[in-house]
């Protein structure tokens, strides 16, 4: 009877590497009550688009799925699909962007398209489907989601993925935010991360040196490189009055010794 118990507890022993593989590294990123409370808020304020709820979720340095929320009463009150975009875009603002460079979602639209230096870049890491679309629906953007403590994969390359950096200027994962149109994806997205203080950007393409979107395609081709469509409504304008990236503390000024 001891050796079934043996194999048993041996079996545990080999696991244990590839469970603490999996285990998110989320200390310093914003858990499903901050993450909730963000994106209720910041879904209520004017951000151009269809006004609509959203779903959203973060991701640590690894990509791991760290939380899931959405602004809604139920589940059922944001486009189902979203779900899964958000956490999609959260892996692609971390997985393209740097310590020294942020990237947003918006940013790699234009470079993303055929002809484009970065085309196919959309098809190179795609979406687990066997964590997308595991569990029960009502456990979706709740503390049980079924996506949390895994990774989740996929590349998105339009706007509301946006890189996190805390105020050592680290890279410590990432936020996707999706429901409405892409352009008012990234403006609330934008306001999340400025709300949770984890928005300083050391550097990125925009003129600001910043990953805000940028809007510069004329006749089909961007100007820059990293443009994004207008949707048609007032995102544009509402993005240009969105809140500045904070800056990254600094070591105050040691005083010279007294003579």
């Amino acid at each position: 009877m001891r050796t079934p118990l043996l194999l048993t507890a041996l079996t545990l022993v080999l696991a244990a590497p590839a469970l603490a593989a999996e285990t998110p590294s989320c200390v310093g990123l914003p858990d499903h009550t901050d993450l909730q409370t963000a994106i209720k808020s910041v879904t209520a304020e004017e951000n151009g688009g269809l006004a609509l709820n959203m779903w959203a979720s973060v991701v640590d340095r690894s990509g791991v799925v760290c939380a899931v929320a959405y602004s809604g009463a139920n589940e059922g009150e944001q486009w189902p699909g979203s779900r899964v975009i958000s956490a999609q875009k959260a892996n692609t603002a971390n997985a393209f962007s740097l310590k020294g460079l942020a990237l947003s979602t918006g940013n790699l639209y234009s470079a993303t398209q055929p002809g484009g230096p970065l085309f196919g870049l959309q098809e190179s890491n795609p979406v687990d489907t066997s964590v997308a679309y595991a569990g029960n629906a009502a456990d979706f953007g709740t503390t049980k989601d079924p996506m949390t403590g895994k990774r989740i994969g996929g590349v998105n390359v339009f706007g509301g993925g946006l890189a996190l950096y805390n105020d050592k200027g680290d890279i410590v994962g990432a936020l996707g935010v999706s429901g409405d149109t892409s352009c008012a994806d990234h403006n609330i997205a934008w306001k999340v991360r400025h709300g949770l203080k984890l928005d300083f950007v050391p550097a990125g393409v925009a003129a600001d040196k910043t990953d805000q979107i940028i809007y510069d395609i004329t006749g089909g081709k961007s100007a820059g490189g990293y443009g994004h469509p207008t949707c048609g409504g007032k995102e544009d304008t509402i993005a240009q009055g969105l809140p500045p990236v904070s800056h990254k503390a600094t070591e105050p000024k040691k005083e010279a010794p007294a003579q």
